[in-house]
């Protein structure tokens, strides 16, 4: 028998409980053996709920108890999720986790706790929900050398979005209609400003490129300065805006990670993506370009992509399933300075004066648009090249093409 313990029943938490119950049979079958949820963690009371039993209060009844193999660990955070992993791991047992935060800031010593102890840490749910992702990387591709990893890694901003392409709100509208929802938390920082994307990218940079990649490395900048007009510019030549992560492998073993806003053509499956669905286009020297696309969050989803950790693990227990990177450095990462591309920007200048500044550009063009606003595509250049030449325009919005 198996024996696994949950930790915290939010939305995760209990949809991983609903999972392996629902689909006990089945699991068991696959796991060929009988598996088991004896314990949830979780400072709340729930009478009525059919995990009654099971509930505890005191995390050392899950650490002390020999008969507990795997530890899922969905509290989320990184002080709090990363004592109580820390312990489980030293306690010989393998851990299962959704929480980006954690694997993002802590990941490369939380592994090699787990390699010291003969355990597993697994975190297949941290990036994208219910996307396989993280195990094809490691698995499907590993024949290849991954250079390049670019994604719509947030099912939020995604949305809204979407629906200031599709119907017209403004960013204020679409965000509290995303909240309405249920996509959006009441404090939607993490979502709007990038940092759940750049906890995402870190992992996915960390897998593709063996060396850890912290957040605080990772340029980030997210959807709050996205305008209606920005939005129908984008429109009127074929491009949607996305808030992407990239990653790209640079000569030396240095790596360019960082989240922003992009143009997206309608020829790159990327502008396709709509409302809460992630996607994560992966470049490889043999494989070429793939993509994974599904719910990048949710309760079942993300539950799912849980589970099949845990099934991963149970299935062999003696078996180390860790995956591995090293530990970064503090010039690993180099600046998306040095990454050419066309640029969009929007200003408040008259035409003339644009040319002179940015040489030959492609003029765009929306229904309303007030006397002496313009909208244009540069020519491709770095970052510090399109500052330098728009310094004497008053200019409202920037966003690289993503070509």
């Amino acid at each position: 028998m198996v024996n696994v313990a949950i930790l915290g029943f939010g939305t995760v938490g209990s949809g991983v409980a609903e999972v392996l119950t629902k689909n006990g049979g089945l699991i068991d079958q696959r796991v060929d053996d009988l598996l088991r949820l004896k314990y949830i963690l979780d400072v709340r009371d729930f009478p009525d709920s059919p995990y009654k039993d099971c509930f505890v209060k005191d995390f050392s009844v899950i650490e002390n108890d020999p008969e507990v193999d795997i530890v899922v660990e969905t509290i989320g955070g990184a002080k709090i999720a990363l004592d109580f992993t820390t312990r489980a791991l030293k306690a010989g047992k393998s851990v299962v986790t959704s929480n980006k935060e954690l694997v993002a800031t802590h990941g490369y010593e939380l592994l090699q706790l787990a390699k010291e102890h003969g355990v597993s840490y697994l975190f297949e749910a941290s990036v994208g929900g219910g996307i396989p992702i993280l195990r094809p990387l490691t698995s499907c591709l590993a024949a290849n050398e991954l250079t390049q990893v670019t994604g719509i890694l947030n099912g939020t901003t995604n949305y809204i979005l979407t629906r200031m392409i599709k119907a017209g709100l403004t960013f204020e509208q679409a965000l509290k209609e995303a909240q309405d929802n249920g996509y959006a938390e009441k404090d939607p920082t993490a979502d709007v400003d990038g940092h759940d994307a750049c906890r995402k990218i870190c992992i996915l940079a960390a897998l593709s490129f063996g060396q850890h990649v912290y957040p605080d490395q990772v340029p980030t900048e997210g959807i709050r300065n996205v305008t209606l007009e920005d939005v129908a510019y984008a429109d009127s030549c074929g491009y949607k805006i996305k808030l992407l992560g990239r990653c790209i492998r640079q000569p030396e073993g240095k790596v360019c990670a960082f989240v922003a806003p992009h143009l997206v053509p309608a020829s790159n499956p990327l502008s396709g993506v709509e409302d809460v669905f992630n996607a994560i286009a992966v470049t490889g020297n043999a494989i070429g370009d793939v993509m994974f696309y599904g719910r990048g969050a949710g309760k079942l989803p993300t539950a799912s992509a849980v589970v099949a950790d845990v099934i991963d693990i149970a299935k062999d227990l003696k078996r180390d399933h860790r995956n591995e990177w090293g530990p970064g450095a503090t010039d690993l990462v180099v600046s998306p300075d040095i990454i050419t591309s066309r640029w969009y920007v929007r200003a408040q200048a008259p035409v003339d004066q644009v040319r002179l500044a940015c040489g030959d550009i492609q003029l765009l063009a929306r229904a309303g648009a007030p006397a002496g606003e313009v909208a244009f595509l540069t020519a491709a250049m770095t970052e510090p090249q399109i500052k330098d030449k728009l310094q004497s325009l008053d200019v409202r919005s920037r966003f690289r093409v993503l070509d």
